[in-house]
């Protein structure tokens, strides 16, 4: 069975925006996605942040822009474990053709596990439709 990325990452959910140019993502991380002593490992908390800092911009271009990453920083603070989590993203500065987005990654608590940071460079959603 082949899974699409939303499965993979284990997606629930996209909350309603609290803000303009936000976006929150519930994902819930499983036994599988972890190493060691049951700690989750790190490309799914960079896939998280990253899907939410993405949504964050096509929910604000009317889904008519796509972000292409030039670099992506995640910082990890604390690991994550198998629950409910909540990826962040927001704009911090968008022009015509690249983007500076922020995120971070919270336990179903609230604690910040991960930050991140990426710069991306936008393009027309139909240039990156696959198909």
């Amino acid at each position: 069975m082949v899974q699409n990325l939303n499965e993979s990452l284990g997606f629930v959910r996209v909350r309603e925006p609290s803000r303009p140019n936000f976006a929150a993502v519930e994902y819930r991380a499983t036994p599988a996605m972890c190493h060691s002593g049951g700690i989750v490992q790190g490309g799914f908390v960079t896939g998280w942040i990253d899907a939410a800092m993405a949504h964050a911009v096509m929910a604000a271009t009317s889904y008519r822009q796509s972000p292409l990453s030039l670099e992506i920083k995640i910082s990890f603070l604390k690991s994550a474990a198998p629950g409910l989590v909540v990826a962040e993203g927001w704009i911090e500065k968008m022009g015509r053709s690249t983007a500076f987005l922020e995120g971070r990654l919270l336990a179903a608590d609230g604690e910040v596990l991960a930050k991140g940071s990426s710069t991306v460079k936008l393009v027309p959603t139909e240039r990156t439709a696959i198909g």
